[in-house]
């Protein structure tokens, strides 16, 4: 059995992995680990494509020491320019290379605005490789990254859209540029805590990013998204790993 990213007792605390090569992830792999990370987000997205062979996954996934390992294959970085379907096939070599949860974006096969299609052949392929993905043993987290304000109303409505479609864990990112749309995230989350039946990460980009991200998960997020350290290609919203399990640990008693 795979580790899993569910039934936690507490939201874990994920050290986010955006390396071109496997030195550079084995290294911040090895610092999370000092700093406390409990699972890895490892975006293959990132890694280069001479690097993406089942073997060399394998040698990175081993100095995640057991950890959960969630896996992204987006359409960015390294990967720009490749088909839909040849992100699914580098998604799936991470599956099979150990890791558990496996990022299906929401628009996959049919891109939309908002990251979330509604075009009934790309669902029914989602599905199928939803499917696909439970057999071999994953764990599927449909994620919908946005650059607007979401309302809660849909927020809500994505997160079930996505649960109906297979998701095990919901992701939607959505913008907040003031302090109204920051407290209005923190109240989406409440809802969402109270309404749905599968784990969630609800996240926002913007100028208004740090509260949700550092305090969401003690209100229902189930995990934190957190960088070891900031460098060029990691994503400046994300806390630091070791400030955030200082956080979680005293929030969280």
């Amino acid at each position: 059995m795979k580790p899993t990213f569910l039934n936690q007792q507490k939201p874990l605390l994920t050290a986010m992995v955006q390396e071109k090569t496997p030195e550079g992830a084995i290294c911040v792999i090895m610092n999370s680990l000092y700093d406390g990370a409990e699972a890895f987000g490892i975006q293959l997205c990132n890694l280069l494509p001479e690097y993406r062979n089942v073997e060399t996954l394998r040698k990175i996934f081993s100095y995640c020491e057991g950890r959960p390992i969630y896996i992204t294959s987006y359409r960015g970085a390294a990967s720009k320019g490749l088909s839909d379907d040849e992100r699914v096939e580098l998604l799936l070599m991470g599956l099979e290379a150990g890791a558990t949860l496996c990022d299906v974006i929401g628009d996959l096969y049919a891109p939309t605005t908002d990251q979330l299609t509604f075009d009934v052949q790309a669902v029914e392929k989602q599905k199928a490789l939803i499917r696909t993905i439970h057999e071999r043993g994953g764990e599927v987290l449909i994620s919908t990254h946005t650059s607007r304000y979401f309302t809660e109303d849909e927020v809500l409505a994505y997160a079930k859209e996505q649960i109906a479609r297979g998701a095990d864990v919901v992701k939607i990112v959505a913008k907040a540029n003031s302090e109204d749309e920051q407290m209005d995230a923190l109240h989406t989350i409440h809802r969402l805590h109270k309404e749905l039946e599968k784990p969630f990460l609800f996240l926002v980009g913007g100028t208004h990013t740090r509260l949700v991200r550092q305090i969401g998960p003690a209100l229902g997020v189930c995990m934190y998204l957190c960088v070891e350290s900031y460098l060029p290609v990691t994503t400046k919203a994300q806390p630091r790993l070791r400030n955030t399990k200082l956080i979680r640990d005293n929030m969280l008693l």
